[in-house]
């Protein structure tokens, strides 16, 4: 069975609900691209590495600027290198020869690849409308037109497509109705279990029970900004299992290793008032 036949199931430390993998599977079969939304730290990059992961495919991945152009995912045209080769002829290249001066982008590389890939378009958000736009017909017929040689990239081999939206914009009508959509919502407690007991599958009870109780309180403080999501709680149980003789119910009157949970200096303080307040009670 070849790989973009298998049914993607997630990984040993990506953890899957039933409805996001149909998802998944429903994008392969059907090869049309899979566009995540979902607040920060739900897993949708991750989801994409999980992919990868699962069926055994190499992973590409466009990180979309706020000033990137469609053009410069497809390919660049090393002019100044050219140019310098020119000058000084001191290239083995012979600089007549416009394609040995092309480079691919990212969907370029995947496009060009001789296996099957993933292809990750991270946070398109990020771009204008214009960017979206300019990759409806790429994405869409699997090519593009390279003007300096007049040629045509076709994809050697279709690659299934991953889109990230942290919503900060609207996406265009015509983009949207391309793609299959799904909204990750942030993981529920039962479902923080699951992915914790992923990741630590020899941890306590007590003190994953302790630990993601924490967590959901800390992320109900009124004010923050920027919430603790899964990568944080993952890594905060990593720094407490660093004391062999942690206590779980030493959460209950303070929290150590704030800073892991919240990365933004008022959301900080904002937690750091909360459990003061809290222990007092």
């Amino acid at each position: 069975m070849t790989a973009d036949k298998k049914l993607f199931k997630g990984t040993q430390t990506y953890v899957l609900d039933p409805e996001l993998a149909n998802i998944v599977n429903a994008s392969i079969k059907l090869e049309m691209p899979l566009l995540l939304k979902g607040e920060p730290g739900t897993g949708k990059t991750l989801l994409a590495h999980a992919i990868a992961e699962g069926l055994h495919m190499p992973l590409i991945v466009l990180n979309v600027k706020s000033s990137m152009k469609a053009i410069d995912a497809l390919y660049q045209y090393d002019t100044l290198t050219r140019l310098n080769d020119s000058r000084f002829g001191d290239s083995k290249r012979d600089v007549s020869n416009i394609e040995d001066y092309i480079r691919m982008g990212k969907i370029g590389q995947a496009f060009v690849s001789d296996k099957k890939v993933v292809l990750l378009i991270d946070e398109i958000d990020k771009a204008d409308t214009d960017f979206q736009d300019d990759l409806l017909d790429v994405l869409d017929q699997m090519s593009f037109d390279v003007m300096e040689i007049d040629k045509t990239v076709h994809a050697e081999h279709r690659p299934i497509l991953v889109i990230t939206s942290n919503a900060k914009k609207d996406l265009s009508d015509p983009f949207l109705g391309r793609c299959i959509f799904h909204h990750i919502a942030f993981p529920d407690s039962d479902m923080m279990r699951s992915i914790i007991n992923a990741h630590f599958p020899d941890l306590n009870k007590l003190i994953s029970d302790a630990c993601i109780d924490t967590f959901y309180r800390l992320r109900e403080i009124k004010g923050v900004e920027k919430k603790p999501a899964t990568r944080e709680l993952i890594n905060w149980i990593r720094i407490l299992l660093m004391d062999s003789d942690f206590d779980p119910s030493y959460l209950k009157s303070d929290v150590p290793y704030l800073g892991v949970l919240f990365k933004k200096s008022n959301d900080y303080m904002l937690a750091q008032k909360y459990v003061t307040n809290s222990s007092r009670i």
